[in-house]
C-alpha cells in the first residue's frame, strides 16, 4: 500500500474522531464538571484505582496538575484517597463518581445511537469493523 494512501486515510480518521468527539463532549456538559476532571474520573473508572503518578501519566499531565484535578474531584465527593505507602496514595472511584461517569456514558451513547439510527446493515457493519481497526491501531506502539 503506498504511504499517501496511508496518509490519507490517518487524515480522515483523524478529522472524522476529532468532530465525533467535539459532539460528544457537549453532552459532558450535563455532568456538571470540567473536561479534565471528567477524564481522569474515566480512567478511574474503566482502568481502577492508580497512583496519583500512574494517573497522571494516564492523562499526559504534570503531577502537580493532577494532584489538584484529583482535589477537585475529592471536594466533591467522586474520588477517594488512601494512602498505600509513606510516599503515595492510591486514588479510587466512589459510588458517587462511577454514578456521574456512567450517565455521561448513556448520554454519550445516545447521542451517538441516534447518529447512527436509520444507516443500513451494511453500514453498521463497516463501522463496527473500523471501530476494531481503530481499537488495534491506537493500542499500537510507536
Amino acid at each position: 500500500m503506498s504511504q499517501d494512501r496511508v496518509e490519507h486515510a490517518a487524515e480522515a480518521i483523524h478529522g472524522a474522531a476529532i468532530r465525533l468527539l467535539r459532539s460528544l463532549r457537549q453532552v459532558d456538559n450535563a455532568s456538571g464538571i470540567p473536561g479534565a476532571q471528567l477524564s481522569a474520573l474515566s480512567v478511574l473508572v474503566y482502568a481502577g484505582p492508580k497512583t496519583l503518578g500512574a494517573l497522571a501519566e494516564a492523562e499526559q499531565v504534570k503531577p502537580p496538575t493532577m494532584s489538584q484535578t484529583v482535589a477537585q474531584l475529592e471536594a466533591q465527593g467522586l474520588v477517594t484517597r488512601r494512602p498505600l505507602d509513606r510516599r503515595s496514595m492510591l486514588i479510587a472511584v466512589t459510588e458517587k463518581g462511577r454514578k456521574l461517569m456512567e450517565a455521561g456514558s448513556r448520554r454519550r451513547l445516545a447521542l451517538l445511537t441516534d447518529a447512527l439510527e436509520g444507516l443500513p446493515a451494511s453500514k453498521l457493519a463497516v463501522l463496527e469493523e473500523a471501530a476494531l481497526i481503530m481499537s488495534a491501531a491506537a493500542t499500537r506502539k510507536p
